[in-house]
């Protein structure tokens, strides 16, 4: 029981962490390289779709598992630690979740450049 409720209180600080990145990459505290960073992190965890689709196996999950928790561990210590706990304390207090709109356009050119890039290669090899 014990570790369902610590896994619960983790997955609540990476939805307020989440949310802070966002309000972190349009904090003008907040150095350029570490918005950049917290704008792509927030961006990508907000989107309505995966990198990888969820469906296939194994690797549909990594992104959840893996690349986003480690995505929002980088970017919050790239921002200053005053400016990150300020930036929580907001993001707690915010009742209302962000839109991902730059994420799902991020994912979308990523997924037709590797269908225009197969497109390509098929058509080389025919």
């Amino acid at each position: 029981m014990e570790l369902i409720s610590k896994a619960k209180i983790w997955a609540k600080s990476l939805k307020r962490d989440i949310v802070a990145l966002w309000l972190a990459a349009r904090d003008p505290r907040v150095p350029w390289y570490a918005k950049a960073v917290a704008g792509a992190v927030a961006a990508y965890a907000l989107s309505p779709i995966d990198l990888i689709p969820d469906f296939i196996p194994v690797l549909g999950y990594l992104d959840d598992l893996v690349i986003v928790p480690l995505g929002i561990l980088l970017a919050t210590r790239l921002v200053p630690a005053e400016v990150m706990a300020a930036l929580r304390v907001e993001a707690a207090r915010r009742i209302e979740r962000p839109a991902g709109r730059a994420g799902l356009i991020f994912i979308l050119v990523v997924w037709l450049s590797c269908i225009i890039f197969l497109a390509l290669a098929v058509r080389k090899l025919i």
